[in-house]
């Protein structure tokens, strides 16, 4: 049975309970999922600098292939975005800056990342944007925007604010608003005495850092249970940046699906954070102990997260980006699985007749309500992505796989 004969008879059974799969698939492919540069160098960024990974963060594996140039790193995304159907963007952090020289963090500029704006233009994508407040001498203190010492927090103060400068250069480069994400590592291994100055002087530098509006961009702040070296108290804890977003409504949380207690989910607080906050800024990843940043797969929690998003009709206020790393597989094909595995998270909860469940869940019909989202889990999914697969001239199935061997073979293996 050829794709178009399949869809015919998927879309049959879907128009049955009232699902437009046509208008499912429009919807995916609209809606941009940011791929995260890091994945393709192993988090190491081009500055130059030697000082390891901080901050609780750690790529493992050898992999062949890894990307060494900002020209390497540009082509491997391109052959993963050839593969990854529909609007996508590119999410980079800036210690990926091209500046030709050595560049303190608090110096740079838009001049630095303009080769990225030109690439993405020429691919009419969106780019999004994150300050780099890790593996650097002016971090190793474990403390950044929350130190003690003036002239620490001053330095990363000064870097946040050119970040959102750099944001607002890319937004109006590329014409596609520009999410500039803050995320750091501030802990300590014990707890402190005084875990209440830290948060103040973060909260300050964050007024501060914020204080202009912009608008080619968005600004995002990231919480994290804990890290390595800051396993006890986390300054910038979940609790601090969901009041510090309800309070401050021009910038959005961010909820990264690998940042919280394992017995946590992302799931169960969207619809808790919706209610106070206009958007939110959601970090996809899979936690297999814990923030291990592993490939995302089409597991229970990917597919809860876009149910909810469906369910209550808050996608629109919901900015996607994958965010892990893993350097024991081909890095293109960890961007491929991540990135489609979340559009077909996507697609399967447009593909629930949600308005016929809310139906029965008012009138009280628990027992069809459980009994229908069941037999809906089997439903001609499968043959929907295809098909939107064949649409983007796509391969549908695992029929990606040989193109990344292919490119492995012949430019990832020559990298020495």
């Amino acid at each position: 049975m050829d794709i178009h004969t399949a869809y015919a008879y998927a879309k049959e059974r879907y128009a049955a309970i009232g699902v437009d799969t046509d208008a499912a698939i429009a919807k995916t492919l609209t809606t941009p999922v940011s791929l995260h540069c890091w994945q393709g160098d192993d988090v190491r960024g081009f500055e130059g600098l030697e000082t390891g990974l901080t901050g609780g963060i750690m790529s493992t594996g050898e992999y062949p292939g890894r990307a060494r140039t900002p020209d390497e790193l540009r082509a491997d995304l391109d052959c993963a975005l050839s593969l990854i159907p529909g609007e996508n963007k590119v999410n980079i952090h800036a210690f990926y800056l091209e500046a030709g020289k050595a560049v303190e963090r608090d110096a740079i500029t838009s001049a630095h990342f303009s080769n990225w704006a030109d690439w993405a233009v020429g691919k009419n994508i969106g780019l999004d944007f994150n300050p780099t407040c890790f593996s650097h001498p002016m971090s190793a203190s474990g403390y950044t925007l929350a130190s003690a010492d003036d002239g620490i927090r001053r330095y990363w103060i000064e870097h946040a604010k050119r970040c959102r400068e750099i944001a607002e250069y890319l937004g109006q480069r590329t014409g596609k608003c520009c999410v500039n994400n803050l995320w750091i590592a501030d802990g300590c291994k014990e707890r402190p005495i005084d875990t209440l100055g830290p948060r103040l002087r973060l909260f300050d530098a964050l007024n501060e850092i914020y204080a202009n509006h912009c608008d080619h961009m968005k600004d995002a702040v990231e919480s994290k249970l804990f890290g390595i070296g800051s396993e006890s108290y986390v300054v910038g804890s979940h609790e601090f940046y969901l009041a510090y977003a309800a309070q401050h409504p021009e910038v959005l949380l961010t909820l990264d699906t690998g940042h919280f207690h394992p017995t946590e989910t992302v799931s169960a607080k969207l619809t808790a954070c919706f209610v106070f906050l206009k958007e939110l800024l959601l970090h996809v990843s899979r936690p297999v102990r814990w923030d291990s940043d592993h490939v995302v797969t089409f597991d229970d929690e990917l597919q809860a997260i876009f149910h909810e998003l469906i369910r209550s009709d808050c996608l629109s206020r919901t900015n996607i980006a994958l965010d892990y790393f893993d350097g024991s597989i081909n890095r293109v094909a960890a961007w491929v699985i991540g990135a489609r595995n979340t559009k077909k998270a996507l697609l399967k909860a447009l593909l629930e007749p949600v308005a016929d469940l809310k139906t029965a869940e008012n009138a009280g019909d628990t027992t069809a309500r459980l009994g229908l989202t069941e037999e809906y889990k089997t439903f001609p999914f499968g043959i929907v992505w295809d098909y939107l697969c064949e649409k983007e001239n796509m391969p549908g199935g695992a029929e990606w796989l040989p193109f990344v061997k292919d490119y492995e073979q012949n430019i990832q293996k020559t990298r020495k």
